[in-house]
């Protein structure tokens, strides 16, 4: 009986430990963090469209989706890159031509710097997919979301994430942004729709998670997004103000169901969204801004301990009210680890370090993001 219950004891502590960063790698990730100037950490809070690095693009070009992306590195950018050095890069489908361009660029986007930048992109399935809907990718036809659950089979959702992870990892991607665990409860959205799981947070939830399985099974890291919820508004956050008029009490027994599901699955990434919740907040600043929903509610309440990213900084609900170095800086005070394609990426930069030169940021504050970040880049 006695050597049972020291065998139990033993199992007990290698599953807490299996739950915890080694002494080794935290040793790494504090190595790392001291040998980086205060630029290198600045800028491993970033993830940035490509273009932002090329001098010949004006700030509307490569803020415009419908116009010709970077698809090399080039001089040009390796020279801004050394004064502005990134921790990643989110690929659109204006930064794609064909698998030989892909593959060729990737391996030169992660050639940048000392530290390999992450590669994020767009690829949920269904009409959110960067080379999924590019013609000159042979890739399988994934569905959107909406029709996967109405299967009432998560392994659809398991195979869904599998499939898109195996053939991003092929092309040298990192990052998915996805799977989307927003509940589509508003008739009116109309930005989410088929891309979420349905509008039933319950049945949601199981799809989520094996989504994300499948992603992780493939090598490729996911990321839930739109938090705290955007699938119960009636406007586009691309465009302009959103809001949802849901008390924390109401996102809880919804919108949180799919995320508490993902966060217990493992997500390394969660992906803000820049509606409002004037009823949770008392306000209407963008969830993006908000210490109390990221910080408070996230991390503290919900228990999150890995990366939040932004949503896209250049979209309406963002430029309307902010410009690209106060949102930087209002952003990382809210709890946010990285973030994602300010409007203008020279500007942000130097308005988050301002911010840390002034003592409106602490250095200690950016350093808890790099080792969130940097404990992701060790595996």
């Amino acid at each position: 009986m006695r050597r049972k219950r020291i065998l139990c004891c033993m199992a007990v502590v290698v599953l807490l430990l299996g739950t915890l960063p080694c002494r080794g790698e935290e040793e790494r990730v504090e190595a790392m963090i001291r040998a980086m100037s205060l630029r290198e950490k600045v800028g491993q809070l970033f993830a940035i469209r490509p273009e932002a690095l090329e001098e010949t693009f004006t700030l509307a070009e490569l803020n415009d989706v419908n116009q010709q992306g970077a698809i090399r590195v080039t001089d040009g950018m390796r020279e801004k890159y050394a004064q502005y050095p990134c921790g990643g890069f989110v690929l659109f489908r204006k930064n794609i031509v064909n698998p030989r361009q892909l593959t060729r660029f990737t391996e030169e986007l992660h050639g940048l710097g000392t530290i390999r930048p992450l590669l994020y992109i767009d690829e949920e399935g269904g009409r959110v997919a960067r080379l999924g809907n590019h013609p000159k990718f042979d890739t399988p036809d994934i569905p959107p979301m909406g029709e996967i659950v109405l299967s009432g089979d998560p392994e659809k959702a398991y195979e869904a994430g599998r499939t898109i992870g195996e053939y991003l990892k092929e092309y040298g991607l990192d990052v998915d942004f996805a799977p989307v665990a927003d509940v589509n409860t508003n008739p009116a959205n109309p930005v989410i729709g088929d891309r979420a799981f349905g509008d039933d947070p319950v049945k949601a939830a199981p799809f989520v998670i094996r989504y994300l399985d499948g992603l992780h099974d493939s090598g490729i890291l996911g990321c839930l997004k739109h938090f705290p919820g955007h699938g119960d508004t009636d406007s586009d956050t691309h465009k302009g103000y959103a809001e949802t008029r849901k008390s924390w009490e109401e996102l809880l027994g919804c919108e949180m169901i799919p995320f508490r599901a993902g966060i217990g699955a493992g997500a390394e990434f969660i992906m803000t969204a820049h509606i409002a919740a004037p009823e949770v907040t008392g306000n209407q600043e963008p969830a993006t801004v908000s210490p109390l929903i990221l910080t408070e509610k996230l991390r503290g309440e919900l228990g999150y301990e890995g990366i939040i990213v932004t949503d896209a900084l250049s979209m309406g609900a963002i430029t309307e009210s902010y410009d690209s170095a106060s949102v930087s800086v209002a952003c990382i005070k809210a709890g946010v680890d990285i973030l994602v394609m300010p409007y203008d990426y020279a500007a942000a930069f130097e308005g988050v370090l301002k911010a840390i030169e002034t003592g409106e940021i602490t250095e200690e504050r950016i350093d808890a993001s790099l080792r969130r970040i940097l404990r992701i880049r060790m595996r």
